[in-house]
């Protein structure tokens, strides 16, 4: 009955239509399309707002502790080994009202996808540590971690964006971003061939076809990914030690860009 009495009403809107200039149509029709438009941007802007979180990652002993407490205090102080995650909300100095929730998520073997799964979805970016000093007999243990990370369906579909923050660059043995990049790469590409046997990813999906890592045929670098990859160098100790300050001065203006 309702559908009977709109009908003539939209026989009549018909009607109009047919007899509107063309010109007046095409405006409606590109009003409409602004109108579509703006409603898909502000459901993607929501959904990214809603992801606040910064996951700071990384295998034990990189640095993520001091990193986080360095970044929230500006103080040093004696850290141990995670077991469990720590947050708090982490305000850009450009501007108090852009704010993040830093998340220290634990490094353990045995724990580290445990965590990871439970924060990916709220995660805006991720900062994965990596000891600097440590990293040439770390190198497959770091890759085998960031492996999983890279090819998790969550992460695949929101493309946060990632920095490699190469830690401890205060020691005279610590390796460079760029051979940390390099060592990555070869390491990553070495497991994209050697772990087709692996059943599933963290969220259960299969990790063949979509979460493949990087492109079939090349070997892997890092702008194949869905998500911006940065690297740079950073000492949450400091040049100065214990009674100086940390050196990331890198890592605080990447934060403010992606709060």
């Amino acid at each position: 009955a309702m559908a009977g009495g709109l009908e003539p009403h939209l026989e009549a809107l018909r009607r109009e239509l047919r007899a509107s200039d063309p010109a007046v149509i095409s405006v409606l029709l590109a009003l409409l399309v602004v109108a579509i438009t703006l409603l898909i941007w502000r459901f993607v802007q929501g959904r990214r707002s809603s992801r606040k979180a910064v996951l700071l990652l990384g295998l034990c002993d990189a640095g993520k502790t001091l990193l986080f407490a360095r970044l929230l205090t500006g103080k040093y102080r004696d850290t141990q080994t995670s077991i469990t995650d720590s947050s708090a909300v982490y305000r850009v100095s450009t501007e108090k009202s852009a704010h993040v929730t830093l998340i220290d998520l634990p490094g353990h073997e045995s724990l580290r996808l445990q965590f990871l799964e439970r924060f990916k979805a709220a995660a805006r970016a991720i900062v994965f540590v990596v000891d600097s000093v440590a990293f040439q007999r770390e190198v497959k243990d770091v890759a085998e971690f960031l492996y999983q990370v890279l090819v998790d369906g969550t992460v695949l579909k929101n493309a946060p964006p990632l920095l490699i923050a190469c830690n401890k660059q205060d020691v005279t043995m610590a390796k460079s971003a760029k051979l940390i990049q390099q060592q990555l790469e070869k390491e990553l590409n070495t497991l994209r061939v050697t772990r087709s046997a692996a059943p599933t990813s963290l969220d259960g999906s299969a990790m063949g076809g979509p979460a493949q890592l990087g492109k079939k045929g090349k070997d892997f670098d890092f702008s194949q990914l869905p998500m911006k990859v940065e690297f740079l160098e950073c000492s949450a100790r400091g040049s100065k030690g214990e009674e100086g300050d940390a050196d990331f001065e890198g890592l605080e203006k990447w934060l403010a860009k992606i709060a």
